[in-house]
């Protein structure tokens, strides 16, 4: 009988290899490399470009980079029932890999599509709303945090001390 652990033939069992969708590490890259890719980041930019270089910390070099604006129904005027979206040409960009928050290959099939809800419009009225709109937010998170305080929750930076 042979010991435990070992196989008929006096060998150790061989680990299974895994497929290659199942790496979770920069080397998953591999396979997107010179294809055009969408990256979403945590800042909440939407980039797409065609991922040309990329390191062990998954940072990425893109080519042909535009950055996609978006503006969502409702923000020019409760009666606007599509969003909005411009293009912003970045060309080649860097990306840190600590930033990015979601990137998926792009069917170039439905390249020139438009997002569904979405109209194509003037980069400048974009830009402008885009930013009324975080100004917005930001003002409402601010309300809030100051709502939370008062009845005792901390939010991050209220408990620091200013040297």
């Amino acid at each position: 009988m042979p010991p435990p652990g070992l196989l008929g033939g006096g060998r150790p069992p061989q680990p299974q290899q895994l497929p290659a969708q199942m790496f979770t590490t920069a080397a998953q890259l591999l396979d997107l490399t010179d294809k055009k890719l969408m990256v979403a980041l945590r800042d909440g930019r939407k980039l797409t470009g065609i991922l040309r270089s990329w390191d062990q910390f998954a940072n990425l070099v893109l080519q042909q980079t535009k950055e996609r604006i978006f503006v969502p129904p409702g923000t020019q005027s409760p009666a606007q029932a599509r969003g909005l979206y411009a293009d912003v040409d970045r060309g080649i960009f860097v990306v840190r890999g600590e930033n990015v928050l979601l990137m998926g290959e792009i069917d170039l099939d439905r390249d020139d599509d438009p997002p569904p809800g979405y109209d194509l419009a003037d980069l400048e009225l974009v830009q402008t709303l885009a930013k009324q709109k975080k100004a917005e937010e930001k003002a409402k998170e601010k309300r809030k945090i100051k709502k939370l305080s008062t009845i005792g929750f901390e939010g991050e930076n209220v408990g620091e001390a200013l040297l």
